[in-house]
C-alpha cells in the first residue's frame, strides 16, 4: 500500500480529507497498538491491513499484531465465536483453562508499549492483565461481533476481562450490552483503492469468469464468504435450486479459511456433497490475497447473496454495494444496516424468501441495476475506509482527557 489520504480526495471529496488532516494533526506521534487473532482471513485482518498503513501516513505511529495459539486455543476461541452469538454450545472448565493458558503466554510475549492499545475481539481479551506494566496507556476492546444474547457462563467468564478495559467498541447498538465502561459505535469499512474493491475493466471481469468455469454469457448468483455454518453456504444452494427450476442460472459460492477457523474445511466437505456434482454451481476455495478474482466475482454477477443466518457486520455486502450490485442478504446483524429492503437489495428470513427476491431481480434488471446505485452511494457515504479512520482518531482524542480538552480550545 503506496498511496497516502490524499489518494482518496476524488472519492470522498476535500472537506473529508483535510477534517481528517486536522484530527491527525492532535495525534501526531502517538503510539496506537492493535492486537487480533490472524493476520489472514476474515474481516478483522482485512480492515487491519488497510488501516494501519494509512495511519502511518497521517503521522500515529500505528502497528499491529496478532496473539499466539494452538490448534486446541482456536477449537475454544471458536466455539466461544459461536456461543457468544447465541448458539447452545457445552462450554466447559477445561475450555477456560485452555483460553487461561494460552492468555498466560501471550502475556509473556507481549512486550510492545504504546499509547492506545485497540484488542479486537475474544481471543485476545485478556491481554488487558497487562495493562499494569504500562499504567499510562489507554485500552479499548473493540467486540466485531453480536454479544446481545451470550451463553451466560461464558459472557460472565470474559466479562471479567472486558471490565478492565477503559472502553468499548462495537458496531451496532444492539450487539452491545451494559458493561460499565464507556461504549463507542463504529462499523467496518472496506478500502474503494484496494484491489478487492477498485473498478475493473470488462476484459479482466471475464477473464475470471473463464478461469473458474463461469460463463459469462449466462446470470450468476454468488457469495463470496468464509465457509462457515454462520454464513449458511448450504442454504444458498437450496434457493438456488429452487430459483433454477424456472430459470437459466449459475451459482458462485467462494471462499477461503482462516488461522482462527478450524471449522472451515468440514464445512466445505458438507458444501461440496450439498452441490451434488451440479456443473452450474461453482465452489471456490480461494487462497489468501485473491483479491481481483473476488472483485470480478462480484462485478460480473446479477446479484450478491450474502444469506449468514448470524452476522457482525459483512463486510462482502459492502463490497457487493460498492460495485453496483444489489445485495440479497439474511436479516441479522451488520446486514440489515446496509440492505436497506427494495432500496439496495432485499433483506430474506429464509430459503425461499432469497429463492423468490433472486427470481425477482433475475426478471427485472433495470431495478436492480437502481439499487447498486443507490447502494454504492450508501457506502460511499457510511462504509469507507476514510470514515473509519476519522472514527479511530476522535476515539482515541475522546479517552485521552488531556488532548480532547486541547481539541476544544
Amino acid at each position: 500500500m503506496d498511496y497516502t489520504i490524499d489518494a482518496y480526495r476524488p472519492i470522498v471529496g476535500t472537506n473529508e480529507i483535510e477534517e481528517i488532516k486536522m484530527l491527525a494533526s492532535k495525534l501526531e506521534g502517538v503510539r496506537m497498538h492493535n492486537v487480533n487473532a490472524t493476520f489472514e482471513g476474515g474481516g478483522v485482518a482485512e480492515i487491519l491491513t488497510r488501516l494501519v498503513p494509512l495511519l502511518k501516513n497521517l503521522g500515529i505511529r500505528a502497528t499491529w499484531d496478532v496473539i499466539k495459539g494452538g490448534d486446541d486455543f482456536f477449537q475454544v476461541t471458536k466455539a466461544f465465536h459461536n456461543a457468544l452469538h447465541g448458539k447452545h454450545m457445552d462450554i466447559t472448565q477445561a475450555m477456560f483453562d485452555i483460553f487461561d493458558r494460552y492468555t498466560e503466554l501471550n502475556l509473556d510475549l507481549f512486550e510492545h508499549e504504546a499509547d492506545y492499545y485497540i484488542i479486537h475481539d475474544p481471543q485476545p481479551a485478556g491481554l488487558i492483565n497487562k495493562r499494569k506494566d504500562f499504567p499510562n496507556s489507554h485500552w479499548a476492546w473493540r467486540c466485531h461481533i453480536d454479544v446481545s444474547a451470550p451463553h451466560t457462563k461464558l459472557w460472565d467468564f470474559l466479562y471479567g476481562f472486558v471490565k478492565q478495559y477503559d472502553a468499548s467498541i462495537f458496531t451496532m447498538p444492539e450487539f452491545s450490552k451494559k458493561l460499565g465502561i464507556p461504549q463507542f459505535l463504529i462499523t467496518p469499512s472496506i478500502d474503494p483503492l484496494a484491489d478487492k474493491n477498485k473498478d475493473l475493466d470488462s476484459r479482466t471481469i471475464k477473464s475470471v469468469l473463464e478461469k473458474y468455469g463461469v460463463d459469462p454469457d449466462r446470470p450468476y448468483v454468488t457469495q463470496v464468504s468464509r465457509f462457515d455454518r454462520l454464513k449458511d453456504p448450504i442454504g444458498v444452494i437450496e434457493a438456488y435450486r429452487l430459483v433454477k427450476k424456472r430459470n437459466d442460472l449459475q451459482l458462485v459460492l467462494a471462499g477461503g479459511g482462516a488461522t482462527d477457523d478450524p471449522e472451515g474445511a468440514a464445512v466445505l466437505a458438507e458444501v461440496q456433497e450439498a452441490a451434488g456434482g451440479d456443473p452450474d454451481v461453482k465452489i471456490l476455495e480461494l487462497p489468501p490475497f485473491s483479491d481481483i478474482d473476488i472483485n470480478a466475482l462480484q462485478r460480473g454477477a446479477a446479484m450478491v447473496i450474502q444469506k449468514s443466518l448470524k452476522e457482525g457486520f459483512g463486510m462482502t455486502v459492502t463490497e457487493g454495494l460498492w460495485k453496483g450490485r444489489p445485495v440479497i442478504g439474511g436479516a441479522v446483524g451488520g446486514i440489515k444496516a446496509q440492505v436497506i429492503n427494495g432500496v439496495t437489495g432485499y433483506t430474506v428470513y429464509s430459503v425461499e424468501g432469497c429463492a423468490k427476491r433472486i427470481e425477482h431481480l433475475l426478471h427485472n434488471p433495470d431495478l436492480g441495476d437502481a439499487m447498486g446505485r443507490n447502494g454504492r452511494e450508501l457506502v460511499r457515504g457510511r462504509y469507507l475506509l476514510t470514515r473509519h479512520i476519522k472514527n479511530y482518531l476522535l476515539l482515541m482524542i475522546e479517552m485521552n482527557e488531556s488532548l480532547r480538552s486541547d481539541f476544544s480550545v
